[in-house]
């Protein structure tokens, strides 16, 4: 395949950024600027059997692989489609039984290492940036990430030596995992909850800002950038890297440990939405000392990290406790709207659901999706993705006309965000129609 570049759009030199992306005709918001098929994807292990394993389409009565019995498709189609990628882990899962566990990453570079033994031209995902092109950042790397690095190589070889003749050496190796790690997606569904892992290299070449003008969403295993600013012929197609909640210093911290460089974009030299995000509660006798804020943003920081390691031994309840004593704590400075305290409220609301706690994932999600829709950029998908599940909760609890209320909103969000010919929405306009 020849290089034909993405209509509309040009690779460029970017002050400051390096390669980026920019514009070369009028996009208007809602407007798809380009699609990217995924260079290489794999489905995550938890919705096999919910998922196919080759188009990500959501169903029930999905064919399962009759050799693992582990891969599941939506026909005989998808299966030979996939087959090229699903035999290299078919026979090592058959090897392994329950023992085969290979993290995502290295799921996906052993599928990479397979694509390029084949690959001599560009591929449909690599119009304008090659895989061999993504930055590494070998020499910022510290020692926690060189550990996590040499972990993944002993896993790759561990689990497919047998299957994969001749693996690149481990400098080679070490590049690749470094290059995934820094250039990778995560592939969500319209409630953001995690689908799978991908490599879009045409969607890599974007820059990041923290108010970015375009959005990335999925439709399948194709990634679909859509305006939601007005861009015009000469402007930088930017898109948000991370999680745009947080304040500025948090942000940039999060940027510089998995991306290695800090935003200068106008919201981070502006801070303007820092003081609503830190918002401290009315009524307090008096203002709280700098050094008491500074003490509660270090807690509130610490028992974010603390409750994403205890997810993976402590009970629901005991999360839920957390949860709570947490948001106590921070509730003597910090208002309901702050975003340490909707953080705690939104993991609150995700052990609710889990515990099929319907009034109490609704209560928090009320208190969450206003704040949300002011601390975030508009036409964002965390706040889609509110709506979504609080109408859903809604629904469910016979609460139809706030329900519809919910859903209408988040399908505003959608239309622009995933397209409105995106499955997504035609199955919220469903959801609604139902109600009438």
């Amino acid at each position: 395949m020849k290089n034909e570049g993405i209509e509309g759009t040009e690779r460029f030199l970017s002050p400051g950024r390096g390669r980026g992306l920019r514009a070369t005709q009028h996009f208007a918001v809602g407007e798809l600027v380009f699609a990217c098929p995924a260079y290489c994807f794999v489905l995550t292990v938890n919705e096999r059997g919910a998922h196919c394993e080759h188009c990500f389409t959501r169903r029930e009565a999905l064919f399962k692989c009759g050799k693992c019995k582990q891969a599941y498709y939506c026909d005989v189609d998808c299966q030979k489609a996939d087959w090229p990628m699903h035999k290299l882990e078919c026979s090592a899962m058959c090897s392994y039984g329950e023992n085969w566990c290979p993290s995502e990453t290295v799921r996906l570079v052993a599928r990479i290492i397979m694509i390029q033994r084949v690959t001599t031209e560009r591929t449909p995902s690599e119009r304008l940036l090659l895989l061999t092109e993504f930055e590494s950042h070998l020499d910022k790397m510290d020692s926690e990430k060189e550990e996590m690095n040499h972990m993944d190589i002993t896993a790759l070889h561990h689990f497919y030596s047998k299957h994969i003749i001749d693996l690149p050496d481990d400098q080679a190796l070490t590049e690749l995992f470094a290059q995934v790690n820094c250039n990778g997606f995560t592939i969500e569904d319209e409630e953001l909850s995690h689908m799978g892992s991908a490599v879009f290299p045409d969607v890599a070449l974007m820059n990041h800002s923290c108010s970015p003008n375009v959005i990335v969403t999925y439709k399948g295993t194709v990634a679909e950038v859509r305006a939601v600013q007005e861009i015009n012929p000469g402007e930088e197609i930017l898109n948000s890297y991370i999680d745009l909640l947080y304040p500025t210093e948090d942000r940039n911290e999060r940027l510089l440990d998995s991306y290695f460089f800090t935003c200068q974009c106008k919201e981070c030299t502006t801070k303007s939405k820092d003081m609503a995000k830190m918002e401290i509660r009315k009524k307090l006798s008096s203002e709280p000392e700098p050094e008491e804020m500074q003490s509660m943003v270090r807690y509130a920081r610490n028992v974010i990290e603390e409750f994403r390691r205890a997810k993976h031994y402590k009970t629901p309840s005991e999360l839920l406790e957390m949860c709570e004593l947490s948001q106590e704590k921070m509730g003597s400075i910090f208002a309901d709207t702050n975003v340490y305290m909707l953080h705690m409220m939104y993991q609150a609301m995700g052990v609710c659901l889990y515990m099929q706690d319907w009034d109490g994932a609704m209560s928090y999600g009320e208190k969450i999706v206003h704040p949300y829709s002011v601390h975030y950029p508009a036409y964002s998908l965390n706040v889609a993705s509110m709506y979504l599940k609080l109408g859903r909760l809604y629904l469910g609890l016979e609460k139809t006309t706030q329900g519809v209320k919910a859903l209408k909103k988040a399908l505003a969000i959608m239309e622009v965000a995933h397209g409105k010919d995106h499955h997504y929405v035609a199955e919220v306009k469903r959801e609604i129609e139902e109600q009438k």
